[in-house]
């Protein structure tokens, strides 16, 4: 029997929520996991690029995967937000996830300093042999400015806690490769909400979504009828989120997202430097789409 990957379906790579005086708003991010979870998420990622991770202190960014852990309390799977640029630091946070009950850790590739393909194998090798709690690799080379090739991504899989990919390089014949090579239960989840359909037509797992943090009813239901292959009303459900896939980048993620869930009443509008409120023009084209799907 064919071992069934420990990471599928549909995960929200969730918002940070702020309050007006810059501090983690608490309240709305319980508000907005419980959402989720009634919406019928499978998982959700809790800092991450969507988060705000690079602006969080450390103590800041253990008290939101702590909390999501909490409130979550066993109803989705909860992959928080690790990795980064020193492998010493990506390690700490990773042993951080398993003491605090998370389900595993989304560790992003090394940025910046942009290691080799072999620098990449040793850094993910390190973090592998020294904690427990599974590891999906993040390979997002528009953020890293290293492409993870499927080579070193499938040597890596062969280690046993790193349980799958959160691939976003945008490359379908990427994703084809390693779809074709991976180990049984190697999960492999698209990292961007429109390659979600494509990717798991190919036979991938799910999706860790921008968009759900707007519509995780449909979105889940999305890919739920995709994992049960009923690519009709998958497909459907596809394009009628599409418009909305795509407004959420009319600028750089999670600016456009949080827009819009203030706009819906979930959250303030608030965000940390280096990033700013939406310019005048986009917000008016995100609102107009809002609007077309009843959202607001």
């Amino acid at each position: 029997m064919t071992q069934s990957p420990q990471f599928r379906g549909a995960i929200t790579a969730l918002v940070t929520p702020f309050d007006r005086s810059g501090r983690i708003h608490q309240d709305h991010l319980r508000k907005i996991i419980d959402l989720q979870v009634a919406a019928g998420v499978d998982g959700l990622a809790p800092c991450g690029t969507t988060g705000e991770a690079p602006t969080l202190e450390p103590a800041e960014h253990l008290r939101v995967c702590e909390l999501t852990v909490r409130s979550v309390d066993g109803r989705a799977k909860v992959l928080v937000g690790g990795g980064g640029n020193s492998t010493r630091h990506a390690i700490e946070l990773t042993r951080a996830a398993g003491k605090m009950g998370a389900d595993g850790v989304l560790s992003v590739g090394p940025y910046y300093n942009k290691p080799s393909q072999e620098g990449h194998f040793q850094h993910y090798k390190a973090i592998a042999e020294s904690a427990e709690v599974p590891i999906i690799i993040y390979n997002i080379p528009g953020r890293t400015g290293v492409n993870m090739l499927p080579e070193t991504l499938l040597r890596l899989a062969e280690i046993p806690n790193i349980a799958g990919v959160k691939e976003a390089s945008g490359d379908l014949d990427q994703m084809m490769e390693i779809l074709r090579n991976r180990p049984a239960g190697f999960s492999v989840l698209s990292g961007d909400d429109s390659f979600a359909i494509p990717l798991m037509a190919m036979g991938g797992d799910g999706c860790i979504s921008v968009v759900a943090n707007q519509v995780p009813d449909l979105f889940a239901r999305m890919i739920h009828l995709a994992l049960e292959d009923d690519w009709k009303q998958a497909r459907e459900l596809h394009y009628r989120l599409y418009e909305l896939m795509q407004a959420n980048f009319l600028e750089t993620n999670p600016v456009p997202v949080k827009a819009a869930m203030s706009m819906m009443g979930l959250i303030e509008e608030v965000y940390r430097l280096p990033l700013v409120p939406m310019q005048p023009e986009n917000r008016r084209r995100l609102e107009g789409v809002l609007k077309r799907m009843d959202l607001i």
